[in-house]
């Protein structure tokens, strides 16, 4: 029988949560910085707001020399930094698999967004950022790297890349998974050394398909490619709405929505979402300390400063001046 190892939030005190749940995602994979989007951060406003704090949990096992998680947790994100990615002691590539919620990876200028029926991967020795922005069941797979490149794949251009799922041999892939992880607790030693090499192989074999597959990517990809850059090149224009990405990609409206189905979001969710996040890096940037709330909110293209707090509050669990203040930046917030 394999050794299972669970950790929960469930028994710990709200004020306890934040900071057991960070611990754990930095030993169990290896160095990793979370984000819970303000849940956790003050005790006082936790108690107000969710008299049960974040909850998350971990449950983990190992197939040989793969190792097999199932997280559960509420809206949260994990970064990688550069120095981090260094410090790594074993190379790993890293599968994240939604059963539950959306998972958008980053990683080398590449963003993968993946939901329920598709996997993607990443590579543990260069930095990344995982984005979790609703609640999810992840099935988190990581696999030896040296194994893998040993196929001779070109690991580098198949990162950050949604590999699939709903056909082909990626499907088979993702459903020997979750099978192997539920099953692998009744394995005998050798059993689940056996099932680790099958994973081994049938990620492989995706990953070749999907080498095969980059040559020729589908309009949708290249859509979803182009989305993104415009995204991110307009994201400070207070004018720039989903009608406006429309026209600068040369798309009906109701193309570009279809390019979202399956993500969880909307255009407008992802253009808030995202000046949202750029908002909370500034806020929690000791260089910016000394910008007002005002500033950096229409700096990020919010013209509605009510319609920024509401928003802030409704992602982050905290008010603008609040997030900043236990953020720990230096210096009085000026709002």
């Amino acid at each position: 029988m394999q050794t299972v190892t669970t950790l929960t939030t469930e028994p710990l005190a709200p004020r306890e949560r934040a900071a057991a749940w960070r611990q754990w995602m930095h030993e169990h994979f290896g160095g990793l910085q979370s984000d819970l989007y303000g849940a956790g951060e003050s005790t006082d406003h936790a108690d107000r707001t969710d008299s049960a704090g974040f909850r998350g949990s971990l449950c983990a096992c190992h197939a040989g020399g793969v190792i097999l998680t199932r997280l559960r947790a509420d809206r949260h994100r994990v970064l990688r930094s550069r120095a981090l990615a260094r410090q790594s002691e074993q190379p790993y590539l890293k599968i994240v698999a939604p059963a539950l919620g959306v998972a958008e990876v980053e990683q080398a200028g590449r963003t993968a967004q993946v939901g329920a029926g598709a996997w993607a991967i990443y590579d543990t020795t260069a930095p990344y950022a995982v984005s979790n922005p609703l609640a999810c069941e992840h099935l988190v797979v990581m696999v030896p790297k040296e194994r893998i490149a040993a196929s001779g794949l070109r690991l580098d251009a198949l990162m950050a890349r949604q590999v699939g799922g709903a056909a082909g041999i990626s499907r088979v892939a993702l459903e020997s998974m979750r099978h192997t992880f539920r099953e692998l607790p009744h394995m005998s030693d050798a059993a689940a050394h056996g099932a680790g090499e099958m994973l081994l192989q049938l990620v492989q074999l995706s990953l070749l398909e999907l080498q095969g597959v980059e040559s020729a990517p589908s309009q949708r990809a290249l859509l979803l490619d182009r989305i993104r850059q415009a995204i991110g090149a307009h994201l400070r224009d207070p004018g720039f709405t989903p009608e406006r990405l429309a026209q600068l990609l040369n798309c009906s409206r109701r193309h570009l929505y279809n390019a979202f189905s399956g993500s969880g979001e909307t255009p407008a969710e992802r253009i808030q979402r995202q000046r949202l996040e750029g908002c909370m890096r500034d806020l929690r940037a000791p260089q910016l300390a000394g910008r007002s709330i005002t500033e950096i909110a229409l700096s990020w293209g919010f013209g509605n400063l009510s319609h920024f707090s509401r928003a802030f509050r409704a992602h982050t669990g905290l008010s603008p001046s609040e997030y900043r203040e236990h953020r720990g930046s230096p210096g009085q917030a000026r709002p």
